[in-house]
């Protein structure tokens, strides 16, 4: 027996068929994304466009297994691994994604706190305000009767302004239209730097794609919805790409110069769009910043939070006590390490070091486990992986794996060894690194 719920016997009508994708949207689209897709445009210009659409691609054909593998399995993913894998498998695949998401959870608040930095210098008044919409954030979870509904119209109402917020300042940027439509089609390759790898780990978020299948049975999505399911897939990647190229765009119109410009948070684009704007445009921005951040700050908690639950045998559904609880730790965990940061000046390198030790493992695990699940015929049946599906989804865990191994090779020795011996080593790119959606600076 299914334990989604069932569907309504009315005529759904087209809002009711989409919000799985928007609500993974939101996640994707947070203050790390914001910071490397502004850092890659101010650097580069429009001719890394390219790399946001193959992101994307990566990123929809993950989605839509995740969508498929929702709809179609009768069992949660979690049971599924346990069945085919054993108890270890699911409790090491639901531990990673939780770590990564607590430990990247104190970015997001930190994102939230920015949006309030640029207009108040009293870090114990903006510590307060963090401390509230933790509070909000905790209380949604446990107020709301179908918590899936009343997450699906909030996420639509922080997509909206986000797409309003950031599209005003690149309107009035004027920005070449011609260049942006040859950076999009043409690739152009150059120095693979650090915030050119961030953008595709902000962008090709796994553990989002994963957390697919969970949104789809909250919704109550059934066999006769997986149409419905696979465009909502589809549409949430667009609105993904649609939001980083503007983005990129801004950046790219607003900032370029042609020498390295080097960005630490994202209401550094807001105060270096100032001169151009005014500070109306700084404003726009950072409630755009905002909305980006608080979405994250959500969904990135009750990914691990839902996964671990699931991972661990302690359910699934939203009204099991089991994901709540973990979901609330999560939050809790990236309050007390961004309040320590932005109150008592807290280094968080301790944190992001670990948080991107657990993802070496934890991106291509989840991203093989998930192609694997959704390639099995005895779980799948007709709707199995077709080759093209497998060829597109084994490419894209190869490049997680790639990236795991750069990061565990390279990045992380060089910020162990700046930790340690600050003095001793030089300066290293801040930007974003593989595979966050929160400010690893």
């Amino acid at each position: 027996m299914s334990d989604k719920e069932k569907p309504s016997a009315e005529p759904r009508r087209w809002y009711q068929r989409v919000g799985p994708g928007l609500i993974t949207a939101c996640v994707v689209i947070g203050p790390g994304s914001i910071l490397t897709s502004s850092t890659v445009g101010a650097n580069h210009e429009y001719s890394r466009l390219w790399v946001v659409v193959v992101a994307v691609g990566f990123m929809m054909v993950y989605m839509t297994m995740g969508a498929r593998l929702g709809v179609v399995a009768s069992k949660a993913p979690g049971d599924l691994v346990r069945d085919k894998a054993g108890k270890r498998l699911a409790a090491l695949l639901g531990i990673c994604v939780f770590f990564i998401s607590a430990a990247f959870q104190s970015g997001n608040n930190i994102g939230v706190a920015a949006a309030f930095e640029a207009f108040i210098d009293n870090k114990y008044i903006i510590g307060a305000l963090v401390v509230v919409f933790n509070v909000i954030a905790i209380s949604f979870m446990f107020a709301f009767k179908n918590l899936y509904q009343a997450l699906e119209r909030v996420m639509m109402c922080l997509v909206a302004v986000m797409l309003i917020s950031f599209s005003i300042n690149l309107i009035k940027l004027q920005p070449d239209l011609g260049a942006a439509a040859k950076g999009l089609v043409v690739p152009t390759f150059g120095d693979l730097d650090l915030a050119l790898l961030g953008l595709v780990g902000t962008t090709f978020v796994i553990t989002a794609a994963y957390y697919q299948a969970y949104l789809v049975r909250q919704k109550g999505w059934q066999m006769e919805d997986l149409q419905s399911g696979l465009v909502d897939a589809r549409v949430g990647s667009v609105i993904m790409a649609v939001i980083t190229i503007v983005l990129m765009a801004t950046a790219a119109a607003g900032l370029y110069t042609g020498e390295k410009v080097s960005l630490s948070s994202p209401v550094d684009v807001a105060v270096a769009l100032q001169p151009t704007f005014g500070t109306v445009g700084k404003v726009v921005f950072c409630v755009g910043l905002f909305s980006a951040a608080y979405s994250s700050f959500l969904v990135n908690s009750m990914i691990g939070g839902f996964m671990a639950a699931d991972g661990l045998g302690l359910g699934s559904k939203p009204t099991d006590l089991g994901p709540r609880v973990l979901t609330t730790v999560a939050l809790l965990t990236g309050m007390a390490v961004g309040l320590a940061a932005i109150v008592l000046d807290f280094d968080r390198t301790p944190t992001i070091i670990a948080a991107q030790a657990v993802t070496v493992v934890g991106a291509p695990l989840v991203a093989g486990v998930l192609l694997w699940l959704t390639s099995r015929r005895d779980i799948m049946g007709d709707h199995v992986n077709g080759p093209v599906t497998k060829a597109i989804g084994g490419a894209g865990f190869l490049l997680l794996l790639a990236m795991a191994g750069r990061t565990a090779l390279i990045e992380l020795p060089k910020k162990v060894d700046k930790y340690l011996h600050p003095d001793e080593v030089e300066q290293v790119d801040t930007a974003p690194s593989f595979p966050a959606n929160s400010i690893d600076a």
